[in-house]
């Protein structure tokens, strides 16, 4: 019997339902989403090669990505896996034949991450060195005649005695092993150690294979790697190492010319500069070692996040510019840089220079991280992977740079995901996102992740801003001070005068705003569910800081907190460090609050989500629930970890700020998850 039309009118319609809601990003999708993490291009620009993030699966045993190895031909741009499956192969680098190609891993019954190199030719792995302990870093000299890798002394015998008689006492921060610096002769096959007794933290070998820069620090602690590393010049020969220059701060990069006579690197632009985001370049002879040394980005609005060479006159340097980023140039005598990659064409997550190509790993609004090439003549940019080709059927919501103005008239930059269905006049929840850092800042690229909403929100219609408020890399020095000494001050005032921007653009219901975020982005959350709860109706704080005081105390960071964050320690003004607590605030707050954090969280200690739960369970007006992930640090790790707090977090926002639940209750502690 033939149905009415109307009933197959309803049956169509109830199907094009069913599409449009799964067509659009989900908690459990992202899952799905595959990330090019590096690329490299051959010296005889025939070739490139990169480095694939695939996510594993949850039938496997819980743990982080897989991370595979592909080859591609620059010619037709055809694509092919040389290594693929449960491997993480990291450090890419080629062989100078263009035919192999060298990495770091940990393949078969190997315990420690070793050096291996693979033929592009046959696919075939062999392994170069397995050095004891694991390799973390390594370099190939210009004649290949040796190479410099970086690996950790052994442990002190005693301590293996011990606990082999049961006395496993731990002797905190003292039991480190030193990151030492190696030189393996490739003729004798033989190793020999250029340091001891400090850390090498990163280096380069000059073009004439004689001297390695290094950056060292006295010990291989988190504080020393971020606030004390310094440039040093080892000679290869004689292992006699010296110190090249007192950098300003934070260091991050270093590179030699091809002639070798200078070294750019990228540093802080002093002491308390909380970016390693100036530019400097200085002789490698020594020669003007206690001269002041010229910033090449003094007054620039924008932070150096790499730099290469060009020629022995020009470096390539690739930066933070607001919400975009760029590449360009500056020659050694020139007053201002060049930009060759314009803004907006692909966010740099990072970048390799091969002569006159750059291999790029990228995103955009509109996908993940993919491998592109980018040629320095004709300035042409080339998308060469696709690796999420399902991503095509995924409908996702527009995306735009926004500015502002704060209430000091400062211009504020952030990014805005619409609702999915937005209609223009309708109001709309808000989840805001808060970068962590503060050093870090937001860009018009790919915004969603296991731990950032971005589409999964705007799928569920939610507006998602993401403000890069002052303090935030990507504005320069100046910018960045601007949150010193003040914690949640004037940083957190530009938080609300976002928020008010789009309440008062007839966008946002003021009645449902949500806040969420890491690190400092969680503080940023307590602060708002507290000081500030009149203004937010639901709130996840991951690993964020709920006592300023405590905090300093068991963070394995007080030194950087002190330098680029403070200027002061708690003991010279307590008052200030407890007023920018949250905990003192806890009577005021009426916003129901999720706190989540990582059991082994070293930076900032899960003490400090336990204080922001007992002082809210005590004397707080609204639900509250506190969850730990076990065997996890300063941000989730494994798949199963990432996926808890993906659909948790989303489902407290919908709970709370859609009217899904009781708002005076909880939603339920545990959740079946829709995995096979």
């Amino acid at each position: 019997m033939k149905r009415p039309f109307a009933v197959l009118m309803i049956v169509f319609l109830f199907q094009l339902l069913l599409i449009a809601q799964t067509n659009v990003l989900t908690s459990y999708n992202i899952f799905n989403i595959k990330n090019v993490s590096a690329v490299e291009v051959s010296p005889d620009l025939n070739y490139a090669v990169y480095t694939l993030n695939v996510p594993r699966s949850f039938s496997d045993k819980p743990g982080s990505e897989y991370r595979e190895l592909h080859l591609i031909n620059l010619t037709d741009r055809s694509s092919r896996p040389l290594i693929e499956g449960a491997v993480n192969i990291n450090s890419i680098k080629w062989r100078s034949d263009s035919q192999k190609i060298t990495f770091l891993a940990r393949l078969g019954e190997d315990k420690t991450t070793c050096l291996y190199q693979i033929s592009i030719d046959n696919g075939k792995s062999e392994k170069i060195l397995s050095a004891g302990k694991s390799i973390s870093s390594y370099q190939f000299s210009n004649d290949e005649t040796y190479f410099a890798y970086v690996s950790t002394s052994n442990v002190d015998n005693r301590k293996g005695k011990l606990v082999s008689k049961g006395f496993d006492a731990e002797v905190f921060e003292e039991e480190y092993s030193d990151l030492n610096l190696y030189m393996y002769d490739v003729e004798k096959k033989e190793s020999r150690q250029l340091t001891e007794g400090v850390s090498v933290f990163g280096f380069q070998i000059s073009p004439d294979s004689k001297f390695i820069a290094a950056q060292i620090a006295i010990k291989n602690l988190v504080d020393d790697s971020y606030m004390f590393k310094r440039i040093f010049l080892i000679d290869v020969e004689s292992g006699k190492r010296t110190q090249l220059i007192d950098n300003p701060g934070k260091l991050s990069a270093i590179s030699f010319s091809p002639d070798g006579k200078h070294i750019a690197f990228v540093s802080g632009a002093n002491i308390n500069d909380a970016v390693s985001g100036s530019l400097f370049i200085i002789p490698s002879d020594n020669s003007k070692r206690f001269e002041n040394i010229r910033n090449y980005t003094k007054g620039f609005i924008g932070s150096v996040t790499g730099v290469e060479w060009l020629d022995n006159n020009t470096v390539l340097f690739s930066s933070e510019e607001g919400v975009y980023t760029t590449l360009r140039t500056v020659k050694i005598d020139d007053k201002e840089s060049e930009i060759i990659l314009e803004p907006g064409k692909v966010t740099l997550y990072g970048f390799s220079l091969q002569k006159t190509l750059i291999g790029i790993s990228g995103n955009s609004p509109e996908h993940p991280l993919e491998a592109f090439l980018f040629d320095t003549e004709s300035k042409q940019l080339d998308r060469l992977t696709d690796s999420n080709p399902w991503l095509k059927d995924i409908r996702l919501a527009k995306q735009e740079r926004i500015v502002f103005t704060a209430r000091d008239g400062l211009e504020i930059e952030g990014v805005l995901i619409y609702p999915l269905n937005y209609k223009e006049g309708n109001h709309y929840p808000l989840i805001t996102y808060i970068h962590g850092g503060p050093e870090a800042c937001e860009q018009n690229g790919w915004n969603t992740s296991y731990g950032k909403w971005g589409q999964i929100a705007a799928a569920k219609d939610y507006f998602f801003f993401l403000p890069n408020y002052r303090a935030s890399s990507g504005r320069g020095v100046d910018f960045t001070m601007m949150g010193f000494g003040d914690l949640a001050g004037k940083e957190f005032d530009d938080v609300i005068d976002g928020i008010d921007y789009l309440i008062e653009k007839g966008m946002v219901d003021k009645n449902k705003v949500g806040i969420g975020g890491g690190s400092y982005g969680g503080y940023f959350s307590a602060w708002a569910a507290t000081k500030y709860s009149d203004r937010f109706a639901a709130a996840v704080v991951f690993v964020g800081i709920a006592n300023q005081l405590s905090k300093a105390h068991t963070t394995d960071i007080p030194l950087e907190d002190y330098y680029v964050h403070w200027g002061i320690y708690p003991h010279e003004n307590f008052e200030l460090y407890l007023d920018r607590s949250p905990v003192k605030y806890a009577a005021n707050c009426k916003t129901p609050t999720l706190i989540l954090a990582g059991k082994e969280d070293p930076r900032i200690h899960p003490s400090q989500s336990l204080e922001l739960y007992r002082t809210l369970k005590l004397h707080g007006k609204a639900p509250v629930r506190l969850v730990f992930y076990p065997g996890e640090g300063h941000g989730n790790r494994k798949n199963t970890s990432r996926l808890d707090y993906a659909v948790r977090t989303m489902q407290w926002f919908d709970y709370y700020l859609k009217g899904e639940g009781n708002p005076s209750n909880l939603p339920d502690k545990y959740i079946e998850f829709e995995i096979e």
